[in-house]
């Protein structure tokens, strides 16, 4: 496919999400300003990137840093908003810190004074989100396969995080179970989302809603939406 096409795709994937996201706006009662548009850019090439910010957007989300560094580094003078939503060792801190504006995926206090470390040697600072375990097996203490922490302790790990110099608390993030009504699980993270904020008034962001349930999301109060299919398509190998 050439630039060209690519580029007509992604703008035509652009005004159907927008418009979804304005009906759902609508339907709650809220400003479209009220939420962001965070393209997650997984297994696309950088040059996806380029038009996603010549389209207008420049929040831009990966889940791996492998991944990730090398197409910050390629894209670096557009001017971009980086988040990191995917799982996080702690051995990655360090790069993850180095160009990342937000890590949404925050699920334990080690991996907090990791970033926090890091950023700080960096001469940075960043942006982190509470990564809450929606779940309904979810136990104190243990972190499930997509990570998170239990809603009763997402406030601890709020004031590890706000502790830190170099950190600044964001809000909380959360993917909806596999199962289940999302509009459900939805309500519970603003639950979360709401204890926290009540402690820390300016942590009002809620990252939640994908390309399947965005429309779930926006009713619930979300204020950041990670899409990547329905901006960029299925699922590609990079290439280039």
């Amino acid at each position: 496919m050439s630039r060209s096409d690519r580029a007509a795709q992604i703008r035509a994937n652009l005004e159907t999400v927008r418009a979804r996201i304005e009906a759902a706006c609508r339907k709650a009662d809220r400003s479209p300003e009220e939420v962001s548009l965070i393209a997650v850019t997984k297994t696309y090439p950088a040059e996806d990137v380029r038009i996603l910010a010549s389209l207008g957007v420049t929040d831009v989300g990966e889940n791996r840093d492998q991944e990730a560094a090398p197409k910050a580094a390629e894209t670096a003078d557009l001017g971009l908003t980086w988040h990191f939503v995917g799982q996080l060792q702690t051995n990655k801190a360090r790069s993850v810190a180095s160009y990342a504006d937000c890590v949404h995926s925050v699920d334990r206090d080690r991996l907090a004074r990791a970033l926090g470390d890091r950023a700080e040697a960096a001469g940075r600072r960043l942006t982190c989100l509470v990564q809450v375990n929606l779940d309904d097996d979810s136990r104190a203490g243990v972190i499930g396969p997509r990570g998170g922490v239990d809603p009763s302790d997402a406030l601890d790990l709020a004031a590890r995080i706000d502790e830190h110099d170099a950190l600044e608390l964001g809000g909380v993030m959360a993917v909806a179970p596999r199962e289940g009504d999302p509009y459900t699980a939805f309500s519970r993270l603003y639950g979360v989302a709401s204890r926290i904020r009540d402690r820390y008034p300016r942590a009002t962001a809620i990252s939640a809603g994908m390309s399947g349930d965005l429309e779930a999301a926006v009713e619930r109060g979300a204020t950041h939406l990670r899409l990547g299919a329905a901006l960029l398509g299925n699922r590609r190998s990079i290439v280039g």
